[in-house]
């Protein structure tokens, strides 16, 4: 029997998954720093920050109390409870508990996701840049990536447009994050009205990753769940609430795929961490809030100076970044193979990027993505690094094609 009919594990579906390159330069990197050299991280989509102390506070708490058992598979009821609240106040929406099951981080809500929604020959729209993970998900679920490539001349956005360019007879599913990851652009309300009543039309699930939802830099940052009460949602603790390395998220699923969710994540996972589902209550609290909001201060100001010099020295960036701690940069000025223009700017000038090819298979090698998740001292140091390199007769002529 056919292994990509079966959904059996086999070399021909496991050949497709490519590695995350950033990845590599960040163990790179970390091996740079142990040999003495300074290096200036704009690799990772990890914030600086520490998380912030209440969340810490309540991890001891929990320990202390002993509360390490399995919880339910879809997560504590308080927790989920808290979301039931944080969708209510901040986008007027009423979810029943139900529809919300507390992950293994963002890539285990996606997990679930893609064993829930996707069958063998199935085909997935997916903009060209996105979060490579996408991709890979998708073919490990023996379905098509359908990719749509989208620049920076149009700022990085999809339209009803493209999407009909690209859909086709076994297009099963429409895969968008707003905020962008790796473009930082935000879907205009208007639009994401337009591309639901498209997807609802055509007869394909609608997903959105919000992951990076309340670090925008734009009035209006709605959830697709505003628009759409059925579409599907993946969220995370580890960008605007700082929790990275505890490995929690959530999604949000129509009521009629709750059942078979539940029995996914109970399948998949068992449960979340219980400690870190307790410690993540405390991301709800006002002094949780207050720091949440100081830190995305923060992170604009990096936004402006970075946005600022990198177009200065000559790349290519969208009128605005408009959302999550990333510039998404064409370099095609300067050289048209992003995976050596980053090793070079590592290894000669200790400035840590994100090769383009990460993100997009159409254009990906003439881009870069750099990550201001680094202090502002940092952050001087490897611009004026990057200028150096960029402008000397020494690096030109190594790196222009």
């Amino acid at each position: 029997m056919n292994s990509h009919m079966t959904g059996l594990a086999s070399p021909d579906r496991l050949d497709g998954v490519n590695p995350f390159r950033v990845m590599i330069m960040l163990n790179r990197a970390a091996e740079l720093e142990r040999q003495g050299r300074k290096i200036v991280h704009m690799e990772a989509g990890e914030p600086d920050f520490v998380t912030a102390k209440p969340i810490r506070e309540a991890a001891k708490r929990a320990l202390d109390e002993g509360l390490t058992q399995y919880t339910q598979a879809p997560g504590i009821p308080e927790l989920r409870d808290a979301l039931v609240r944080h969708y209510r106040d901040r986008h007027g929406i009423d979810l029943p508990r139900e529809r919300i099951l507390i992950t293994l981080s963002a890539s285990g809500g996606l997990a679930i996701l893609s064993n829930l929604l996707l069958r063998p020959g199935a085909g997935v729209l997916l903009t060209d840049p996105s979060y490579p993970c996408y991709r890979n998900l998708v073919r490990l679920a023996c379905a098509e990536p359908q990719l749509m490539t989208i620049g920076v001349e149009d700022d990085f956005q999809p339209t009803v447009e493209l999407l009909e360019r690209h859909c086709r007879d076994h297009t099963a599913g429409l895969w968008l994050t707003s905020p962008g990851n790796p473009t930082g652009a935000v879907i205009p309300r208007q639009e994401l009205r337009r591309i639901s009543d498209w997807a609802n039309a055509a007869g394909v699930h609608l997903l959105l990753d919000e992951t990076y939802h309340g670090l925008h830099y734009v009035e209006d940052m709605p959830s697709i769940l505003e628009i759409n009460p059925n579409a599907y949602v993946v969220n995370s603790f580890s960008k605007y609430f700082g929790m990275t390395g505890w490995r929690l998220g959530w999604i949000v699923v129509p009521e009629d795929k709750v059942e078979l969710a539940n029995v996914l994540a109970q399948n998949l996972f068992i449960s979340p961490s219980s400690f870190v589902q307790y410690a993540a209550l405390a991301a709800f609290t006002p002094a949780a809030r207050e720091i949440f909001e100081q830190r995305r201060a923060a992170f604009r100001e990096r936004r402006d100076f970075l946005a600022a010099e990198l177009s200065d020295m000559g790349m290519l960036l969208p009128r605005e970044i408009q959302g999550a701690f990333y510039a998404y940069a064409n370099v095609s000025a300067f050289s048209r193979d992003s995976e050596a223009f980053c090793h070079e700017i590592l290894e000669e000038h200790g400035v840590a990027m994100t090769p383009g090819t990460d993100f997009g298979e159409r254009g990906g090698n003439e881009y870069v993505r750099m990550a201001f998740t680094t202090g502002m001292e940092d952050l001087r140091l490897g611009v004026e690094r990057l200028r150096l390199a960029l402008f000397s007769h020494r690096h030109a002529r190594s790196v222009l094609t």
